[in-house]
């Protein structure tokens, strides 16, 4: 479909989705935001002709002033981050400098120039920009250097490319350990650039700020000082924010200069289900089966469209049942949809990418493996199952519509959880307001710790190497030597391979940033083994479970937690999984506390432990609970940081809040907390957990925890102690606006809850939170 109005396409769209379909009622609000002339600039003089004359082969004759701007920051030396919308061409800003380096330093016999090292998050823009600069057919040695490339690309890459696509994790597994053989690159060096900078939060924000640091330090050995350029369309307070992850000052571009179509934004809220939940609570109609009858409506349209999921069950979930919906209409029209997430195979992935690009593919369903800068333009409408976690986020995916500077459809479909229910109810929040500024810590010592060891492993660390990485490495370093894994020698610390009571050390074991729970790794006939990485498999291939890949589910025979590995059987069982854990928490150290009336507020040091005790299996479709299963993991604990409340129980007795109702209270208050922080953090619900009791051993009183979900911290938690007031008044406000009775999965049941969602009091909870805001 492709007509020039936003009054003849995305809002003639939209009355097609409501009006003939009876549904109206769901539309909650409706956003139009206008469109915007664009403003171009004169060529650099020092851009070289061969790639003026490129880029005027694919129709770009001036580039916009904000690629300009961004270009001759780079040129000049300086650090920049490039902070414009999404589609704003923001590559050309760093590739106009590149490009030209690299082709202007050549030897006279075709040696090497200037090398340019480019990091993105996900393979898929890898090879997006791959194809890019391929295209502009300037003869650049450029290639991929990641977890597809074969080893013989791999060599290549490293004696020959001048411009290298990667990864922070490849950086820090592959290219930083093997640095001597990488010498010539490094030493070559001109410049590092961060593509979709925004997406290195939390943990593992931590981490690659200082693989950066560690790039940044063994360049220098190589008597290389790269200049950085980072790019992202949805980062709040850019300059400070780049900063950050670099350590380096950094030149913000902001001023977007690029032509943008009107976008019609509609929030939707899907109603209410045949079927009841956990306790007999109302349940919404899944968001995910909302966005399937979407998408099947736009594709039998004919409207290019990409719907995101949040998990890569729901995208197969979404997929198969459009393509079912759409074998209703014609029998050719299935052929239109696909599914995309991260577990497929490199030659699926690529397949299905070029398929979109093509036109192929109509509809697809995909997750976030699919949301970075992936150059798929010709797309008309975006659905969004689900609140992503931020307002960032949701710009960031609906923004692949329109792409070409024509008008777009976005649609916001909520799920049946408090934040998507404030949200679609409460439209400021989300429109004329700023994206959330990120967190990340560099100095949280669980990250700090291995990533110094890693730098040592490179290199003897010496006293002024210390200052690169902050100033907890020193007493990083003093606790890394006395675990006796690294070593003080008159040179510097050189990292020693064993512990002090004298057990080997595989290196190779501390680096960790954090990665997918499953990746499939070997087929054969009706059974898959998969290598497991990280704390989620416990919830994720437990025994019992079931894991869906491509539309077809393997029911888990067994997870070996010590050879990190899983296997499973094809099976199609009429249902779901999910794991339940029980959670206990103790106040190791209190950082900061304020008095609220006789209530107080508190943030620290906490220690959680958590064991997944059994799964429960669910109908599909419908939710409905059949059965509970035990299972035998071990207890995982760590430390990490916490925000708290209390209130003593003269306040709960004067106020009438009987004690057999305060456990119900806090409870319900706890699960709506949590999934309203990420309105006031950069983060997912499931990034953080939580912990209520009537009366807790280290308080004496009534408390509730909510807490960041990995260890260390990743600064959620603090950003909730900053942002309590308004965060917790508009938990209060979530819960009394709910129009349900007792309690359901738009207000204070949660997907997660340990306890089935038992005792949960929704008008306690309310009168609780009154107590603590008054």
């Amino acid at each position: 479909m492709s007509t020039p109005t936003l009054a003849r396409s995305a809002r003639e769209l939209l009355a097609h989705l409501v009006g003939p379909t009876g549904r109206d009622d769901r539309l909650t609000h409706l956003e139009v935001l206008p469109a915007r002339a664009a403003r171009s600039a004169a060529w650099p003089e020092w851009v070289d002709p061969r790639v003026r004359a490129a880029y005027a082969g694919r129709g770009v004759l001036e580039p916009w002033a904000h690629q300009v701007e961004a270009a001759q920051a780079a040129r000049d030396g300086r650090h920049v981050v490039v902070s414009t919308g999404t589609a704003s061409g923001k590559s050309l800003a760093y590739l106009l400098p590149a490009l030209t380096a690299a082709l202007e330093t050549r030897g006279r016999r075709g040696q090497r120039g200037a090398t340019t090292l480019y990091l993105s998050p996900t393979k898929a823009l890898a090879q997006d920009q791959l194809a890019s600069v391929c295209d502009l057919d300037l003869g650049l040695r450029v290639s991929t250097h990641d977890g597809d490339s074969p080893r013989e690309q791999r060599d290549w890459t490293r004696d020959h490319a001048e411009y290298v696509l990667t990864n922070p994790d490849m950086l820090h597994r592959s290219l930083l350990p093997d640095h001597a053989r990488w010498s010539r690159f490094l030493g070559s060096l001109q410049y590092v650039v961060v593509d979709e900078c925004h997406h290195y939060r939390g943990v593992f924000g931590a981490h690659v700020a200082h693989v950066l640091r560690r790039l940044r330090r063994i360049a220098a050995a190589y008597g290389a000082e790269p200049t950085f350029v980072l790019a992202s369309a949805t980062v709040a307070a850019p300059e400070e924010w780049a900063g950050r992850l670099t350590g380096l000052p950094v030149t913000a571009v902001t001023d977007d200069a690029s032509p943008r179509g009107e976008l019609a934004m509609a929030l939707w809220e899907p109603p209410l289900g045949e079927h009841a939940g956990e306790n007999g609570a109302p349940v919404r109609r899944a968001a995910s089966s909302e966005t399937a009858d979407l998408l099947a409506d736009l594709v039998a349209a004919q409207v290019p469209t990409l719907a995101f999921v949040r998990s890569r069950q729901g995208v197969e979930r979404v997929a198969t049942t459009t393509q079912a919906l759409l074998a209703e209409v014609h029998p050719a029209l299935p052929g239109q949809v696909a599914a995309y997430r991260g577990g497929y195979l490199p030659e699926e992935r690529r397949e299905i990418e070029a398929a979109l690009r093509s036109g192929r593919l109509t509809g697809l369903a995909a997750t976030t493996a699919l949301e970075l800068g992936i150059d798929v333009s010709g797309l008309d409408a975006v659905l969004v199952a689900g609140f992503p976690g931020t307002r960032a986020a949701l710009w960031q995916q609906v923004g692949r519509a329109g792409r070409a500077g024509g008008d777009a459809l976005g649609v916001l479909v909520a799920r049946d959880d408090p934040l998507d229910t404030y949200l679609v109810t409460h439209p400021e929040a989300l429109f004329g307001r700023p994206v959330e500024a990120s967190v990340f810590d560099p100095a949280n010592p669980y990250v700090l710790g291995p990533q110094l060891a890693a730098a040592a492993g490179e290199l003897p660390l010496t006293a002024p190497d210390l200052e690169l990485f902050g100033p907890g490495a020193r007493d990083a370093i003093r606790s890394l030597c006395e675990a006796g894994l690294l070593r003080r020698r008159p040179r510097g610390w050189f990292w020693s391979g064993t512990t002090a009571d004298g057990r080997p050390c595989d290196l190779a074991d501390l680096r960790s940033t954090g990665g997918a729970a499953v990746s499939l790794v070997e087929t054969g006939t009706g059974r898959v083994v998969g290598t497991v990485d990280g704390d989620r498999a416990h919830s994720t291939v437990h025994p019992g479970a079931v894991y869906v890949h491509r539309g077809e589910r393997w029911l888990v025979d067994d997870l070996d937690l010590e050879g990190h590995a899983a296997t499973m059987a094809r099976a199609d069982p009429p249902y779901s999984t999910s794991a339940r854990e029980v959670t206990d928490i103790q106040v190791v150290e209190e950082s900061e506390a304020q008095r609220w009336g006789s209530c107080r507020l508190a943030h620290g040091t906490v220690e959680v432990s958590h064991q997944v005790v059994s799964f429960l299996r669910r109908r599909d479709p419908g939710g409905e609970v059949l059965g509970e299963e035990p299972l035998d993991l071990p207890v995982r604990t760590h430390r990490t940081h916490a925000v708290w409340w209390t209130v003593p129980d003269d306040v709960l007795d004067a106020a009438g809040l009987a004690e057999v109702d305060r456990p119900g209270a806090a409870h319900a208050a706890e699960h709506c907390a949590i999934g309203l922080l990420p309105l006031f953090a950069t983060c997912d619900r499931w990034d953080i957990g939580g912990v209520s009791t009537a009366r807790h051993p280290d308080t004496g009183e009534l408390t509730v925890f909510v807490h960041d979900g990995r260890p260390g911290g990743a600064g959620f938690a603090e950003r909730g102690y900053a942002a309590a007031r308004a965060w917790l008044s508009a938990t209060r406000e979530t819960i009394l606006a709910c129009r349900c009775e007792s309690g359901c999965p738009s207000c204070v049941q949660s997907p997660k809850c340990g306890n089935q969602n038992n005792p949960l009091d929704k008008h306690a909870a309310a009168d609780l939170l009154g107590l603590l805001l008054s």
